[in-house]
């Protein structure tokens, strides 16, 4: 397994995401973690919503492994507050993000939150307010590194003008099928291209690089949002089909191909897996440091419907 650096600190750069295990038992749940631990992969995400009410996956991972202090030291734990489930709205205020932390450490029965990330942006934020938050959960030890998800270059900017720590992580949606972060600067100044036009506010992940703000994909098999994956798809057959031939030549399955096409951009980013399949997990884990050339690189960016020009 790959490690890259975020914040400083050595990581996996394909991370076990956590949101859909409510209903799977407590054998579901350790088998389908220590195939990531089999596979390189200790570092966990989690958020306070998952579940379908408040703190749900995270209790049921705390339930199911029954962590020693050792083992909890041996792991990464990533959770994300904000997300209001009952409207759904955005609370970004002091009293909601401490709330939100003080559940999300009784629920995962840990003391401290390795990294806490804004849940998606709040339109309504006061940057001061954030700061404060973060201030008091850093002071206590509760948190111990925080970042956001899906926030534009201007929203981190506003943040910025308040909160005093730096912000380590940011998680976007990215799948070869899903790349405008990608595809929009591949295709910049191009009259006419919808795939020319900027969406996330001037460039995220070239502003994240320079930043030293790593970038988490998630949904990293996904058409789009929620749509279904691409992978063995109809919907894809000339990317498939690309994909299949790479797995062949590299010797993994093709999930470990569409992993690879993410972790071999050179901005170091880490892959969110959402499967609770173990030989999912294993597979995709497979391809955190296959070296793709880059001529295979950009034939599946085009076999997945984006322009090169």
């Amino acid at each position: 397994m790959k490690t890259i650096s975020l914040g400083g600190t050595p990581v996996p750069n394909v991370v076990l995401g956590l949101m859909r295990i409510a209903d799977k038992s407590d054998d579901e749940i350790r088998t389908l973690v220590r195939t990531a631990r089999d596979s390189g992969i200790d570092f966990f995400d989690h958020a306070d919503v998952y579940g379908g009410a408040l703190h749900v996956c995270e209790s049921r991972f705390a339930e199911a492994l029954q962590l020693s202090a050792s083992e909890r030291g041996g792991i990464t734990i990533q959770t994300k507050a904000g997300i209001v489930g009952d409207g759904p709205y955005f609370d970004f205020s002091y009293e909601h993000l401490i709330e939100s932390v003080e559940g999300s450490l009784r629920a995962l029965r840990t003391d401290y939150i390795d990294i806490l990330l804004l849940h998606r942006p709040d339109a309504l934020v006061e940057p001061a307010e954030v700061a404060r938050a973060f201030d008091e959960l850093e002071a206590s030890g509760k948190v111990r590194a925080f970042g956001v998800s899906n926030h534009t270059p201007r929203q981190i900017d506003l943040l910025g003008t308040a909160v005093s720590q730096p912000l380590v992580a940011n998680q976007l949606q990215l799948s070869i099928t899903h790349a405008p972060i990608i595809a929009q600067g591949v295709a910049g100044n191009m009259a006419g291209l919808e795939q020319s036009l900027t969406i996330d506010g001037g460039g995220i992940l070239d502003y994240c690089r320079i930043h030293g703000i790593t970038v988490q994909a998630w949904s990293p098999f996904q058409s789009g949002f929620f749509t279904g994956t691409f992978l063995g798809s109809a919907e894809h057959p000339e990317l498939n089909e690309v994909i299949d031939r790479l797995a062949e030549k590299y010797d993994v399955p093709p999930i470990a191909i569409a992993t690879a096409w993410i972790t071999r951009h050179p901005a170091d980013m880490q892959v969110v897996l959402g499967t609770t399949t173990p030989e999912r997990v294993a597979g995709a884990a497979l391809g955190s440091d296959i070296p793709l050339t880059r001529p295979e690189w950009y034939e599946l960016f085009r076999t997945a419907g984006y322009r090169v020009p």
